[in-house]
């Protein structure tokens, strides 16, 4: 396994609360990890200190061995990191279409020329005129907004030119999903993307997280439907109270003691629990 992401002793405090308490996590190339625990117990704020939107107290966050930690979120999604939120987040008056092209913001090139000093107003003149390189680029990306919508069957290409606002719940989600494909993520954050979501749209976004595994996406994913995890899962880390408890395969961690006793309340939760969870394959 080639590591792509590494957590070393990763901390972060909120006044006398510890969130999360000297993590440390790996990420290979291509696989699929997944973060889980109960309620508060931190898997949010260490994505949002991967993501640059909050730096931790101690610890370093290695990124194809670059230091993260002290980046803006900006510049960490131009070294291909890209995300979900946990309650999902779109630009609700903009287009189907134009949330996804959003997406692709840091890939750029004819729009944004990296010229010192007089690049703003640079970016502002060729917006305006729209040379043939312009208009290349921007048709480029449109048909690769169409052929990530496409990844959702019938759900957003129906819906291209309709506003963020005028979607389902669930096609808000996937909306967010394709967003951040937009950017041809290195490594894509899931933060609990089926969360709120019925079995039928469950199963839909589990096929399509692991068309994303089969492609070679890696992925960090926060989730809460256990069956789900343990189905797309390479490895699994635990967390509770904002410290790893567990780590390793998904058959193992799921029959580790401590983690039945902190993630499902009680030891006694055997199989009963596991079906309570089940997502249909």
């Amino acid at each position: 396994m080639t590591p792509l992401m590494e957590i070393r002793g990763l901390s972060r405090r909120f006044g006398g609360v510890t969130a999360v308490k000297a993590l440390d996590l790996v990420v290979g190339e291509g696989e699929l990890v997944s973060l889980i625990g109960p309620n508060g117990a931190g898997k949010t704020t260490t994505f949002n200190m991967i993501s640059g939107l909050d730096r931790p107290d101690e610890g370093e966050i290695l990124f194809a061995a670059q230091p993260l930690q002290r980046l803006p979120p900006e510049a960490i999604a131009a070294r291909g990191l890209a995300r979900t939120f946990q309650h999902g987040r779109v630009f609700a008056n903009l287009s189907v279409e134009d949330n996804v092209l959003l997406g692709a913001h840091t890939r750029l090139r004819a729009v944004r020329p990296r010229w010192p000093l007089i690049g703003p107003l640079a970016e502002l003149t060729l917006a305006l005129v729209r040379p043939q390189a312009v208009r290349s680029e921007e048709e480029a990306l449109k048909a690769e907004a169409r052929e990530i919508l496409g990844l959702f069957g019938d759900r957003l290409i129906p819906r291209l030119d309709h506003p963020a606002y005028s979607l389902s719940y669930a096609n808000r989600r996937r909306l967010e999903i394709a967003r951040a494909l937009a950017l041809k993520p290195r490594m894509l954050l899931l933060d609990e993307p089926t969360a709120g979501m019925n079995p039928t749209e469950t199963v839909e976004m589990q096929a399509l997280i692991a068309t994303l595994k089969a492609r070679g996406v890696t992925i960090l994913l926060i989730e809460h439907k256990l069956e789900l995890v343990m189905q797309l899962s390479d490895r699994v880390y635990v967390l509770d109270d904002g410290a790893k408890i567990a780590e390793g395969r998904p058959e193992t961690v799921r029959n580790d003691p401590a983690v039945i006793e902190a993630y499902l309340g009680h030891s006694g939760v055997g199989a009963a629990s596991r079906s309570a969870e089940t997502v249909a394959p």
